[in-house]
């Protein structure tokens, strides 16, 4: 058996976010300090999945070091959490350079895949720059199988997480999911199928899909991690997503408001994120996002749309304070 825990960043690093969040809180410009950001760093893959339109946002990878001054800008951020994403990240030859450096930064890293072979990589290397692994599973994917593959993945010392995308003709399969992980000691997020542009319409029956959370919880205590207040969230007639949670593009475009209206503002290699966050083009669109009606259910971006809030922020991570504070004893 061993302890796994999640890594400690320093007492200055809580403190500066501690000030973010207040300064989003108060802040009559708007959440313009982002605590969460996904970095697509490659739009290859491997899937068609049939409610993604990453088929649309097909570009060349970036050069290593055109990806690294990426990572650094957002170290230079209020960045909490940064998700290496894709596409599949593994498909980049130059993956662990990529994972040294973020790991470098003052944030915690959390990276996703969905590959069908994953357990032909190098783990026991790749464990010591990786906080939170999560690994895309589902219908979309064709990959449930990996569903038997957790207990093994769990010796690695990263906090092992299913993500998981609800698709209306699979909801009634969600428990059977949750069950795997539960017995797995993992974690899983759950998420419903968003219907974008130009793809046909898999979203589930929202209230249905916030019920069965709720209830599932309860059986299963610490595993999901879909917080109650997302559902409240998509509910609102408008202003319910935010800001303080970004994404960027494979090719160093920075979505902005969200990638949902497929808004791209500036290139990361080459600007600086938070002062463009600071300037008069961003606080303009952060009103359009405020004032947005389409409520499309983006989990990035209504999650994170009221961490502010006490409770909403224990909702969201109280799956994981106790390997935060005391960690959870794995098997070898």
């Amino acid at each position: 058996m061993f302890r796994k825990k999640i890594r400690k960043l320093s007492f200055i690093r809580y403190c500066r976010i501690l000030r973010f969040t207040i300064l989003n809180a108060f802040s009559s410009k708007g959440e313009l300090n982002p605590f969460y950001a996904s970095l697509k760093v490659t739009s290859r893959c491997h899937f068609a999945c049939k409610f993604c339109d990453m088929k649309h946002f097909q570009t060349p990878d970036l050069p290593t070091q055109d990806m690294i001054k990426i990572v650094k800008n957002l170290g230079r951020s209020s960045l909490f959490l940064l998700s290496l994403e894709g596409g599949e990240p593994l498909l980049r030859n130059d993956i662990e350079e990529i994972l040294i450096e973020a790991h470098k930064q003052p944030f915690y890293l959390l990276f996703t895949t969905s590959q069908k072979n994953i357990m032909d990589y190098p783990w026991e290397r790749y464990q010591n720059y990786i906080d939170f692994l999560h690994i895309s599973i589902d219908e979309g994917h064709n990959n449930l199988f990996l569903f038997d593959r957790l207990k093994e993945l769990s010796k690695f010392n990263m906090i092992i997480c299913v993500q998981t995308v609800v698709a209306k003709e699979d909801q009634d399969k969600l428990e059977e999911k949750v069950i795997k992980c539960y017995d797995s000691g993992s974690k899983i997020l759950i998420m419903p199928a968003v219907h974008l542009d130009d793809t046909d319409d898999h979203f589930p029956d929202f209230d249905r899909l916030e019920e069965q959370i709720r209830e599932l919880k309860k059986s299963y205590p610490e595993t999901i991690v879909t917080p109650n207040s997302y559902f409240s969230a998509v509910k609102k007639r408008s202003g319910g997503c935010s800001p303080s949670s970004i994404i960027i593009d494979a090719d160093g475009s920075l979505f902005y408001p969200c990638r949902t209206l497929r808004n791209k503002a500036v290139k990361l290699q080459e600007n600086d994120l938070m002062e463009y966050l600071r300037s008069k083009d961003a606080e303009d669109k952060r009103k359009l996002m405020k004032n947005c009606k389409r409520q499309c259910g983006w989990y990035q971006y209504f999650a994170t749309s009221r961490f502010s809030v006490v409770s909403d922020f224990f909702d969201a991570t109280g799956p994981y304070l106790r390997e935060f504070f005391f960690g959870r004893k794995f098997k070898e």
